[in-house]
């Protein structure tokens, strides 16, 4: 099967390997290759003969109105190079409780870009993940005051990258869904705790506090946001996010 990623960060990069491995043609492409989604340049190249898209890009900013065109704009010229060239599926990566969570700008921008894809005229499959294990540490970094991390008790219900990668290859393979997947870690657990665990496992000096104003990006987070939707059957990971820690 031939197959095009766009987008060869942490998610990319991975995922055309382990598609690679089980013989299909998956090429993972990014800024380096000439494309630029946002006007269109290089996609009709890229995708001439392709069978699937997956769009994993990202928008280089957060501020509302610039990631709300990034979005907007990569997804309309994804979706219209996939049509023209006989694309048979077109999947993206999005993110669990975004509809929930739209007080942050970011989450707006994902549902248009979910938007764009479900009014295009490519088969879809729409893949909502839950957060990563590995953005933890930046979830850190970002709720650093000094030498104190102001955290929300707020839940995630985390997922490693590599969990990640292995069922997104057997949607991208299988048949378009017409709609919305959701894949998710096996716990649930506050932001404060996960880092502080994180801490534990690294060694890292700094003192964690639980504060419940402290949000996430911007955002007021409740116990139900950023996990996974009750009934909408999510596909449940295997590694914990202490088995993670262990091995990382």
């Amino acid at each position: 099967m031939q197959i095009v990623i766009f987008g060869a960060g942490l998610i990319g990069s991975r995922l055309a390997t382990h598609l690679a491995e089980r013989g299909h043609d998956a090429r993972a492409l990014g800024r380096a290759d000439g494309i630029d989604t946002t006007t269109g340049q290089g996609l009709a190249e890229a995708v001439a003969g392709a069978e699937v898209v997956v769009d994993l890009t990202n928008s280089p900013t957060w501020a509302d109105e610039e990631v709300l065109a990034f979005f907007r704009d990569s997804t309309a010229h994804l979706v219209a190079a996939g049509a023209a060239a006989g694309v048979r599926h077109h999947v993206i990566l999005s993110i669990v409780g975004l509809d929930r969570l739209t007080d942050a700008g970011y989450m707006r921008a994902k549902l248009a870009q979910e938007a764009g894809v479900v009014a295009g005229a490519v088969p879809y499959t729409i893949v909502r993940s839950t957060q990563f294990h590995e953005f933890v540490a930046g979830i850190a970094d970002a709720s650093t005051e000094g030498d104190t991390v102001r955290a929300t008790p707020g839940k995630l219900q985390t997922i490693a990258a590599d969990d990640v990668v292995a069922h997104l290859a057997e949607v991208v393979t299988g048949t378009p869904v017409e709609g919305v997947v959701e894949i998710a870690g096996p716990d649930v657990l506050g932001i404060d705790e996960l880092v502080r665990r994180l801490f534990a496992a690294t060694g890292d000096p700094r003192t964690v506090v639980t504060d419940p104003e402290a949000g996430y990006f911007g955002a007021a987070l409740d116990d139900t946001a950023l996990v996974a939707t009750p009934g909408a059957g999510a596909w449940i990971a295997p590694t914990s996010y202490d088995d993670w820690l262990a091995t990382h």
